[in-house]
């Protein structure tokens, strides 16, 4: 191993512990509240939050062990087969719950009122069956047509074909791949997230308005006070777009090198180097660690729950064989409220 594939480990190391970790941390804290499973989003949050995991438990460890250890894979072929049929299908998977997470906040801020009738937990149910099935179409023609095999590049195994004559079919497999997954997926979020910033600054500006006219009223208040309602104004026009360049910026910033790279090196006259190829994935692989931040731990929901967690779990007492009254009024009022 020289020092870029040390550099790589420790950096597929740090991505598979902190996915692990955070995306555990979310089906905890969905299992947990009762509340957060009565919400729509919580069935697209739930399966990007189990695809992600999957992908931890599984892809990353093998990834991993192929840049200790670089060379053939020696787990067997039907392993490699279940190894790129399942990447391909999970990230495929990720990409689309993301943007059906998006659909689902343009339409909770752009019909607030109608939400409820425009998105249902059966309307939910077949965007995800829709997601499903067109992630698992791609895996099971290149399963079929053996289009999965090592990849020295990129340390395990993934869409490849080695066959000369089956070359062309191959590049338009991967590129209407990639297009219905990854630029739908982009175009998608950019297109729901760009009319939710507007409705958002929209709304920001009718606050400022209100808020300016009030200011001018009260002639006795204090500069301090006047100070700190602009600044005020300021915080919440910058909150609105610092969400929407994270739920976007992460997308790009993880997927689009990769997705990149995989078309460039369908030129046979491309030679990459393989740092740059396993840089790209693990790059990809550092989206499961996001996710659960950008979606859900930082979210008002899921922050009391965990936060419910953490406190029970560091000021946990010896069992006592009965629970007093006030225990009990805290843990019903935490339930109604969480």
């Amino acid at each position: 191993m020289d020092i870029g594939d040390v550099l790589l480990s420790l950096f597929a190391v740090v991505v598979l512990t902190a996915s692990f970790l955070s995306n555990l941390i979310v089906v905890v804290c969905y299992l947990y509240s009762s509340e957060i499973r009565t919400h729509v989003p919580s069935v697209f949050t739930i399966n990007l939050t189990l695809c992600n995991l999957v992908m931890t438990l599984f892809n990353m460890p093998i990834t991993l062990a192929g840049i200790i250890v670089p060379g053939e894979f020696v787990l067997g072929e039907r392993l490699c087969f279940a190894h790129g049929f399942m990447e391909t299908f999970l990230m495929s998977n990720v990409m689309l719950s993301m943007a059906a997470l998006s659909l689902d906040r343009w339409i909770a801020v752009v019909f607030p009122l109608s939400y409820n009738t425009k998105m249902s937990y059966k309307d939910a149910t077949a965007i995800m069956l829709y997601s499903w099935l067109h992630s698992l179409t791609f895996p099971v023609v290149a399963v079929c047509l053996k289009w999965f095999d090592y990849s020295p590049g990129y340390a395990s195994c993934t869409l490849l074909s080695h066959i000369e004559h089956d070359h062309t079919r191959f590049s338009v497999l991967t590129v209407v791949f990639h297009a219905t997954t990854f630029l739908l997926s982009l175009i998608v979020l950019c297109l729901t997230y760009m009319k939710v910033l507007k409705v958002a600054r929209f709304h920001c500006k009718r606050i400022d308005i209100i808020t300016m006219q009030t200011l001018v009223l009260l002639v006795d208040i204090h500069p301090s006070v006047k100070q700190r309602c602009l600044v005020e104004q300021k915080k919440r026009r910058q909150r609105a777009t610092r969400k929407v360049s994270t739920f976007i910026g992460t997308f790009v910033l993880c997927f689009s090198p990769y997705v990149i790279t995989r078309l460039v090196e369908l030129f046979p006259s491309v030679n990459l180097d393989h740092h740059w190829m396993l840089f790209c994935k693990c790059l990809a692989y550092s989206k499961a660690a996001l996710d659960p931040f950008v979606y859900s731990l930082l979210r008002r929901q899921y922050k009391r729950v965990w936060v419910k967690l953490l406190d029970k779990f560091l000021r946990r007492e010896p069992h006592s064989g009965h629970t007093s009254s006030q225990e009990t009024e805290n843990d019903s009022t935490f339930q109604r409220t969480a």
